[in-house]
């Protein structure tokens, strides 16, 4: 038998959730930044940087960096290779950014390169390289899938001084001889374990090999691959490891997981939905799951956008943009967005499919809890997800209660069953993912 609607009120599931043990257990409570304490103390002003650059800072409401940027942004000002490790959210892009800034302030060439697995975060860097470079003269160029390469060429005759871009992209510019690399001085890597698992390591490698040798290099991810690892021990010179934190969901999110059948979800969901206040961010694990959670949403509720591969670059951006200005409170999305949005204030995570790779998990939960800021997660197990979870708790060392919802069976996980190289290849078809 189905259960009724109020089996599922926000009120009676976060009842049975406080009876189970929480997803944030104490050793993801324990952010262990392993800071000195001249880091902890130190403010932007103490690092050397250009006028312009702290006069944009401040303008920006920001006073002291955060650990990642504390711990990665002097040797990246002495010219080493850096290898930062940290969860999303946690400014990573201002701890390239501001290096980057600094090196490149008034030069002519374009001196620095920035790669992006997805164009919502090539976006998003463009916007933090202008905001945090607006007084220091900075040039930031995009390139990017989706968009007709009329645009690209108009950017790149604008003499850039830095360029973003999406590796296949570049790829076809690099092809058509219509980019000049020969002059970069710093190449910048975001997400490189997404640029993994979305198949583009071979891309980056053949960027890598048209850039001059006696560059710098800095590589963030939040997780550490093996390929990705590789990819550092080879093309990166003695870098500087830094390391933030461990690999685990943000410790300030709520997470709550529940066993559920698969036909119980959307009752469950709605009334998520219906409880929920501020912005909600819904995963879906295809781009037709996605079609139709917006369809059957948008019949209960007005403020409803989705976000998808397939979807004209246009259509995303006016999605995001939605989104991020209110006008749009539920966003439903599948993993394109999971690095690709940077927005403030989101409420509640809602993991209606369960993520094939454990990676995936902490980078969709990475979108609340935000810059010391709080937030909610909820992800729905069916059957099928129980290896998926397996995999989970193996990677975060940690064993995650489950709480059972309807007539389900509780059961625990079994071995891990995930194959991540299979979701590559799954991209590699995709050319909307470039």
């Amino acid at each position: 038998m189905r259960p009724s609607e109020n089996f599922f009120s926000l009120k009676n599931i976060l009842r049975m959730a406080s009876c189970t043990q929480d997803f944030n257990t104490q050793a993801f409570q324990q952010e262990r930044y392993y800071l000195k304490s001249e880091l902890k103390n130190k403010k932007f002003k103490d690092y050397g940087l250009h006028k312009t650059i702290l006069q944009d800072i401040t303008a920006l409401g920001f006073d002291k960096p955060t650990p990642i940027q504390s711990r990665c942004i002097e040797p990246a000002l002495e010219g080493k290779d850096v290898m930062g490790l940290a969860q999303t959210g946690t400014g990573k892009t201002a701890a390239f950014s501001l290096p980057i800034i600094q090196r490149v302030t008034n030069k002519m060439d374009m001196s620095a390169l920035i790669l992006a697995p997805t164009r919502e975060l090539a976006q998003q860097i463009t916007q933090a390289l202008r905001d945090l470079g607006k007084s220091s003269g900075i040039r930031a160029a995009l390139l990017v899938g989706g968009v007709p390469m009329k645009e690209d060429h108009k950017a790149l005759r604008s003499w850039p001084n830095v360029l973003v871009a999406t590796p296949g992209r570049l790829i076809d510019h690099i092809y058509s001889k219509t980019v000049d690399l020969s002059h970069i001085e710093i190449l910048a890597v975001d997400e490189a374990d997404r640029m993994y698992e979305m198949g583009f390591l071979p891309q980056i490698k053949q960027i890598i090999e048209v850039l001059p040798p006696e560059r710098q290099t800095l590589m963030f991810t939040a997780t550490m691959p093996k390929e990705v690892e590789r990819l550092v021990r080879r093309h990166m010179r003695s870098p500087v490891r830094v390391q933030v934190g461990s690999v685990a969901p943000a410790a300030r999110a709520e997470q709550k997981l529940f066993r559920v059948d698969e036909h119980d979800k959307m009752p469950l969901l709605l009334d998520i939905l219906d409880q929920s206040e501020g912005r909600v961010l819904v995963f879906a694990q295809t781009k037709r799951k996605v079609e139709q959670l917006s369809r059957k949403i948008s019949s209960r509720k007005s403020n409803v956008t989705r976000l998808h591969g397939d979807r004209e670059q246009s259509q995303r951006e006016i999605a995001m943009e939605g989104f991020r200005n209110g006008k749009y409170r539920i966003l439903i999305a599948t993993d394109i967005a999971a690095r690709g949005i940077d927005v403030a204030d989101i409420e509640h995570i809602i993991n209606y499919d369960f993520p094939r790779c454990p990676e995936d998990y902490i980078h969709r939960i990475g979108r609340t809890a935000r810059a010391a800021a709080s937030g909610f997660a909820t992800s729905f197990i069916t059957k099928q997800d129980l290896g998926c979870l397996s995999s989970l708790e193996k990677l975060t060392s940690s064993k995650i209660s489950l709480k059972a919802v309807g007539d389900c069976a509780l059961e625990r996980p079994t071995a891990p069953v995930v194959k991540k190289n299979n979701r590559k290849h799954n991209y590699r078809r995709n050319s909307h993912s470039r």
